[in-house]
Order: C-alpha cells, then structure tokens, then sequence
C-alpha cells in the first residue's frame, strides 16, 4: 500500500526538521560570520522557505501565515539567528504582493528568488518630486542585508498642503542606491547580519512605495493583480510576529537541551540531583506552558485574521489593538522563561559551550526590537479599553 503524500505545508515542514542538524553545526560558524552562511540561504532557497507567503504569480506558494510562522519556529529550535533572518526576509516577498505590480517586476522580473531586507524605522529624509520622491537617510538593523539585492526603508512624506497629517510610507529601494554600513557586533543574534543601510538622495518612484494606511486597511495596490486572500491580511499584524515567533520556536529547541542537559546532572556543590529540585522542574513546567499559550494565542488570531480576509469583513479596530499586545507579549514571556532554565543550569550555563548559552543570549536579544516591547501595546489596549483614544496605528 503506498503512503500517503504529504501536502504542501507537511513537506514544508519536513524540510525545515530536515535542516535542524546542520544549522547547530553551523551555529558557531554563523555567530562567527556575523550572517547567515552562504550554505544555510542556498538551502532555504532550495527548500522553498521564502516562496511560503510570495505570489503565486512571481513562483510562490501563497499559502496560510500559520504555515510560514510554524517552519520559522522549526528552524528557531535550531538556530535563532537563522528563523530570525527568514522571518524578516522572507516576510517582505509577502509584501512586496502588496505593491503595484511594476515594483514587483522589478525586483522578481528576472529572477523571482530575489530578496530583500528592510528597516522601517522612519528616519528617512523624503521630499516630493515629479513622478515620486527623493530619499535620503541612515537606517539600522536590517537584518540579512548581505543577501538581498533591495530593501524596504521607512520615511514620512510630508503633506503638500497645511494641516494635512504626514504619510508614513515604506520605500523600495535597490541595492544600487544604497550602501550596507557593516557595524553588526553584537551579544545575541550574531548571524542575523543587521547590519546599518544609507541612503544619499536616491529617486523612488511612486509606484515603488507602499502607504501604511493601505496596509491598514487591507486595500493594496497589489490586490489588483495578487487577489488570494492572505494579500488582504492586515501588513501590521503579520510583519510583528516575523519577529517575535522565532523566540517561541527557539525556547522549544531549549527545553529539549534543558532536559538533556540536567536529567542526569548533580550539583557540584551539594550532590543532589538538580532533576529532583522544585525550582528546575518549574522552570521546565512554565516554558512547555509558555510555548503551548504562545502558540494557541497565535494560531487562534491567525484563523480570526485569514476568517476576515476570506470573507472580506475587517477586524474591528479592538481586535487588531489586543491581537498587536498578544504578539508584543510573545517575546516577554519567552525570555522570562528561558532566563529561569538559564539560572537553574548553574554557572556552566555562561559558558560559550553549553547548550542553553546561544539561545539564552539570542532570544533575550529578540526581546529588545521595538515590537516585542509589550508595554506601550499593553498601555494603549488599557487605555483603549477604558475609553482612551487609540494611539498605534500600525495594526
């Protein structure tokens, strides 16, 4: 009897289970290069990762974030570094299905592997000029710059007439028209390459830029050509999980190192066995716990989400702002939990060697992006809650 074939997203993650030995040989490697090796991207590319959420169009999958976000957190298990720079990268082709079909000819009309890095950080210098914009500005952590060939840079167009509100935009940018600053040395995420980008009064067409308010309300110029449903989810709440769920999935990776490494272990100092210490075992119990309420929490806001889109009804302003706090939540609770396993590992856990180090330093180093900084998203759901006025907008 012959077996029955996997389907698209099974084999998908297959491969990402597959790769899981080679990214911890390479992790040393990895930390060392400050970027991905050439081998780890090739492989990536050959798997299929960064097509999962591409168009259909231009060779990719289009298939469901849940799908994305599961071989993410596989690879994180294996290498933060790694799932961090999928997360990143591999999310900007979903975007890119966002854009009016010209920009998307023009990164992927001669090669539709093609990738790109990004910094949305609105720092750039825009000024308007006929047929688009000129842009200037120095932006940092774009993270696996050194493979891609363009990126998405942020800036706010200033309002031509008094009173309007400035137009926060992300910029197209090729690599030609802007410089890598290789300034990426850092104590967590080593391979992610984030290296700085500048940009000196380069010409971005009109064509070429993607306003925040299309990406809010679900309305594209890409959706003229790209019309699955998942090129109609909200831009804001899909790119905040590319970097908050490569924490879960490599807190995974640590509880299995965490048993491995002190099932059988007894304390130097007073002989007992740490599997039978009260503070080990919880510490083990809260991250499984961690991993499954992150998970469940994600997936069940992905099915509302992908439940809207392929309606086509909208999320309600209250959801997006709760749903913006639970991703803002993810990378808080994985750190927290990874930092109890780190202390009851003892002092051989500050060790380059040991197996929780890397992780121990790359997810607390996850914890600092912007996004997963819960605090301001807990302050606004609050506030919103009890009748304040909403102040995110990137939801």
């Amino acid at each position: 009897m012959n077996a029955p074939q996997l389907t698209q997203a099974e084999q998908l993650y297959k491969a990402a289970r597959s790769l899981l030995p080679a990214l911890r040989e390479r992790a040393t490697e990895t930390a060392r290069l400050g970027q991905l090796p050439k081998a780890t991207v090739e492989a990536m590319q050959q798997a299929g990762f960064f097509r999962i959420m591409q168009p259909a169009r231009y060779g990719g999958y289009e298939l469901d974030p849940e799908v994305f976000f599961k071989v993410q957190m596989i690879l994180a298990s294996g290498c933060m570094s790694t799932a961090w720079v999928l997360g990143v990268v591999a999310i900007h082709n979903w975007q890119l299905g966002l854009l009016d079909d010209r920009a998307q000819r023009d990164v992927w009309g001669e090669d539709d592997a093609t990738l790109i890095s990004s910094s949305y950080m609105p720092v750039g210098k825009v000024e308007h000029v006929d047929g688009g914009y000129r842009l200037s500005g120095h932006w940092g952590f774009s993270s696996g710059s050194k493979h891609c060939k363009w990126a998405f840079l942020g800036g706010m167009v200033p309002p031509k007439n008094a009173g309007e509100a400035p137009d926060y935009r992300t910029f197209l940018v090729p690599l030609g028209d802007y410089k890598i600053v290789e300034n990426w040395n850092v104590s967590g995420l080593e391979g992610t390459g984030s290296h700085d980008i500048v940009v000196e009064d380069a010409f971005v067409p009109e064509y070429r830029t993607h306003r925040a308010i299309h990406g809010f309300e679900c309305m594209s110029p890409g959706n003229k050509e790209n019309t699955h449903y998942i090129f109609r989810l909200p831009f804001g709440q899909i790119f905040v999980r590319a970097v908050s769920s490569s924490s879960i999935g490599c807190l995974q990776g640590v509880i299995d190192n965490y048993i491995a490494v002190n099932k059988d272990r007894v304390g130097l100092n007073d002989g007992n066995k740490i599997a039978t210490d009260p503070d080990a075992q919880m510490a083990l119990a809260n991250a499984v716990s961690t991993v499954d309420e992150c998970q469940t929490v994600m997936f069940r806001n992905f099915d509302a989400m992908v439940a809207a889109a392929k309606s086509g009804s909208a999320l309600s302003l209250d959801e997006r702002i709760k749903m913006r706090f639970d991703a803002a939540l993810v990378a808080r609770k994985c750190t927290d939990a990874i930092n109890q396993m780190f202390i009851s590992c003892g002092a051989q856990g500050i060790f380059r060697d040991h197996p929780l180090n890397r992780a121990w330093l790359d997810i607390n180093a996850g914890r600092t992006h912007v996004a997963n900084n819960p605090f301001k998203f807990g302050r606004n759901l609050g506030g919103v809650m009890m009748g304040a006025e909403n102040h995110d907008f990137f939801l």
